[in-house]
């Protein structure tokens, strides 16, 4: 075989398996994730990310990190399929907007690509240990608000698990991203360049790392008062089933006989829109419910759909406590809790459409009370988003997540939904209770751990004490600022050496 045909071979297979490599790197990803957990895969997938986005070719640096996109939002929300094939459209729209969507996120890892490579064209060590690591988190970032937002699958979610989850309380999810992502840099750099000073450095500075990491594990918050004892319901109501008006009846004798078993608990927790009508047509259904809660001393906090005069409609949680109270869900899902733009596309995007009614947005973050226990409530969606649950602290001295995860079925939604939750009760310092209609109903302690976790898809209760906390974590009073910050220092270096270069080469 001559010289020349190796080269051509060389030329044509090198994009192919190099494009490979990067579709199975993103995919592999996903499994740092939960259910499956390995979280050191993080850092080796996104190690080659950046190996990748090194390469000397420009184009291929660009479709390589596409493909990992690809690859990795491919397998980690491909429970987007089946939320709209089984209670949507139909298979063949569920293909159609999963694709879509996924083809939408791979851009971010693309964005990242070429920042660095605008910024730092050599792709030299600077790239590689600030740029590449502060585009990536930045791109975290801005899928907080893009489109509304959608903050799934930040790499430091796959540490909750981890010692490095320890400076979430501090710098919250993105700091844990921005560590992660430092590391798969220093990984990259090794292989870039193998040699024994390259793994000695890399390896001083991850010791040297984990050891400044005991000096954040700590106790941020204090118990508020004493352990008090609560009941999360599960009904496991079919989605198809909910709001079926046959069903109704079944659904909420259900839900009473759950509650009366527990009456003597401080607080009983029904799931998100656990009362498949409106507010003021259970209020009677309610009533009752309150008589027998307040003889037995037990608040219940239960989520309920509510229209007001005017016709807006809100997805809430009502507190049946003394003082009562309501509180609105902030942040809605996209098609899932309204429509975009309706006057303009009319029923045309009804492909998860509220049952009932586009809901309302609530403007407040109102605390509820329960057993005299000021209680921040987050419904289903918002508990992906840390900076938005602070507005609910110091004041909040418990967090309560309720959802209803029935839409995702088996797949991987509800799982990792519930391991964002698990970051929330880190970053605030405050037990989390989560209670669901088909799972995952569990109790978090501050510190992340699963006290106890209800079986999926089953009828459950599930009895447990948590304490309240008061106090605040660095990250309730920062936010994502600190780490807004870093992000800044580090790309606004690369673009001023960039500005610099290009006035010395035109002097």
């Amino acid at each position: 075989m001559s010289d020349c045909f190796r080269l051509h071979l060389n030329v044509l297979y090198q994009p192919i398996l190099t494009g490979l490599m990067a579709l199975v790197a993103g995919s592999a990803m996903s499994l740092a994730f939960a259910p499956v957990g390995w979280a050191w895969l993080t850092v080796i997938a996104l190690a080659t990310f950046f190996v990748l986005t090194a390469q000397s070719s420009r184009l291929q640096a660009l479709w390589s990190a596409y493909l990992f996109g690809l690859g990795y939002y491919g397998v980690g929300v491909s429970w987007v399929y089946i939320s709209i094939s089984q209670y949507g459209n139909g298979p063949v729209v569920a293909v159609l907007a999963t694709a879509a969507f996924v083809s939408l996120l791979a851009l971010f890892p693309w964005g990242v690509a070429y920042l660095v490579r605008r910024l730092r064209p050599e792709m030299d060590t600077i790239a590689l240990w600030i740029g590449l690591p502060a585009a990536w988190v930045l791109s975290e970032w801005i899928r907080t608000w893009f489109l509304t937002g959608f903050p799934w699958l930040f790499i430091g979610y796959s540490q909750t698990d981890t010692k490095l989850a320890t400076i979430a309380p501090v710098f919250g999810v993105l700091g844990v991203s921005f560590l992660v992502a430092l590391f798969a840099a220093g990984l990259a750099w090794v292989v870039l360049a193998p040699s024994l000073r390259r793994v000695a450095l890399v390896g001083a500075v991850s010791v040297s790392t984990f050891a400044g990491l005991q000096l954040l594990d700590r106790e941020w918050t204090q118990p508020a008062a004493v352990p008090i004892n609560v009941a999360l319901l599960q009904g496991n109501i079919k989605q198809d089933k909910k709001w079926d008006r046959d069903y109704r009846e079944i659904t909420l004798e259900r839900y009473q006989a759950l509650t009366i078993e527990h009456l003597g608990a401080d607080i009983v927790i029904w799931p998100e829109s656990a009362i498949p009508m409106w507010h003021d047509e259970a209020k009677e259904y309610l009533a009752e419910l309150e008589v027998l809660a307040d003889q037995a001393g037990t608040s219940l906090l239960v989520g309920v759909p509510v229209r007001e005069s005017e016709g807006r409609a809100y997805n809430a949680v009502v507190s049946l406590s003394d003082p009562s109270g309501l509180y609105y869900k902030r942040h809605l899902v996209p098609f899932g809790e309204y429509v975009p733009f309706r006057d303009f596309f009319g029923s045309a995007f009804d492909v998860l459409g509220a049952p009932m009614s586009d809901f309302t947005p609530g403007q407040e973050a109102h605390i509820l009370n329960a057993a005299g226990v000021p209680v921040g409530a987050l419904i289903c969606y918002e508990a992906v988003f840390g900076a938005e649950v602070t507005e609910l602290l110091p004041e909040a001295q418990l967090l309560v997540n309720v959802s209803n995860d029935a839409w995702f079925g088996s797949s991987l939604g509800p799982l990792q939904h519930f391991q964002m939750a698990r970051m929330r009760a880190i970053e605030t310092g405050r037990d989390l209770l989560r209670a669901t209609n088909t799972g995952i109903t569990a109790a978090v302690s501050y510190e992340g751990k699963v006290l106890k976790r209800a079986p999926q898809f089953k009828v459950a209760t599930l009895r447990v004490e948590v304490t309240p906390r008061t106090g605040a974590t660095p990250y309730v009073r920062w936010r994502d600022w600190p780490v807004l910050g870093l992000i800044a220092l580090g790309l606004g270096w690369l673009l001023l050496r960039r500005m610099r270069r290009h006035h010395w080469s035109g002097t």
